[in-house]
């Protein structure tokens, strides 16, 4: 975990209270890991049917290092790309477009 448990105790307007003061210490983290050209990446991964979220800090040869935005990565490790991962990135949804597709969605609702 890389935020103490107090900060899973209470509501979510509680969590958003007591996660600030952790900002500075991360923004200093942050600085640290950029000079020496790394950056954190939030991953979740699959496997054996196991399912787990974490923050990882990885270099500029990772895929997901230039990532932006709400762009996206799917690394697939199998027995045949074991070596070197299977690499589908792109865009994601981003604000614009989930906005659009919620609003279809509304229209398609009230037309029906």
């Amino acid at each position: 975990k890389f935020l103490p448990d107090e900060c899973f105790e209470g509501d979510l307007n509680d969590f958003f209270e007591k996660v600030k003061k952790y900002d500075a210490d991360f923004e200093k983290r942050r600085k640290e890991l950029a000079a020496q050209n790394l950056k954190w990446r939030f991953f979740a991964t699959l496997e054996l049917g196991k399912a787990k979220v974490e923050l990882l800090t990885i270099s500029s040869g990772h895929p997901s290092f230039d990532l932006e935005g709400s762009n996206n990565i799917i690394l697939l490790t199998t027995s045949r790309y074991n070596e070197l991962p299977m690499v589908i990135k792109g865009y994601g949804a981003g604000a614009d477009v989930t906005a659009a597709g919620v609003f279809s969605d509304l229209m398609r609702v009230v037309n029906v």
